[in-house]
């Protein structure tokens, strides 16, 4: 099993603001990943994030995030995802299928994970690093992120890009 090392992994968005790109992330997550480049049915991952801890640097619309018209927090405190499948596209590239739920909807998702490296940890005798990177777009619409006026993409966009770069660690 590979250990997140949270100090070297990040869970940010972007989001369109009119023209602009509004980015954010979440501090606060957590999970597991069983992934075997040799054994792909045994592979499997499980993350959640805290909602409350979303930042985009203005704490006026965090917290209007995080109310009943975005993210409702004090209802729904965590999004979560869990794998049901691993699929090989390539030596460095992988598909991770499964079931992302935010607030009460929960949707088939494929996340593409691409590895960025392996190597032993200099510092950490008998230890593995493995570097991944996860580069998706959500539809936040789709999972009633945004109602009322919010609702509407003119002036917050329907897409949310996510970007995941993630450090894993494990004894050899």
């Amino acid at each position: 099993m590979w250990k997140i090392d949270k100090s070297h992994t990040s869970v940010n968005f972007s989001i369109n603001h009119f023209f602009s790109s509004v980015p954010g992330k979440f501090t606060d997550f957590d999970g597991m990943i069983h992934f075997d480049q040799n054994n792909l049915k045994g592979s499997k991952a499980d993350f959640s994030v805290s909602i409350n801890s979303i930042n985009t640097d203005d704490e006026k619309r965090d917290e209007h995030l995080k109310s009943k018209e975005f993210f409702d927090a004090n209802t729904f405190s965590k999004m979560t995802f869990q794998s049901t499948k691993f699929e090989k596209k390539s030596d460095k590239e992988y598909l991770i299928h499964g079931k992302l739920t935010i607030k009460d909807v929960t949707k088939n998702m494929v996340l593409p994970m691409k590895i960025t490296g392996e190597m032993e940890h200099p510092m950490m005798e008998g230890t593995i690093i493995l570097g991944v990177v996860i580069d998706t777009t959500i539809d936040r619409t789709d999972y009633g992120v945004g109602t009322g006026d919010w609702a509407a993409t003119m002036v917050v966009g329907d897409e949310v890009k996510i970007h995941i770069p993630m450090e894993l660690n494990r004894k050899n």
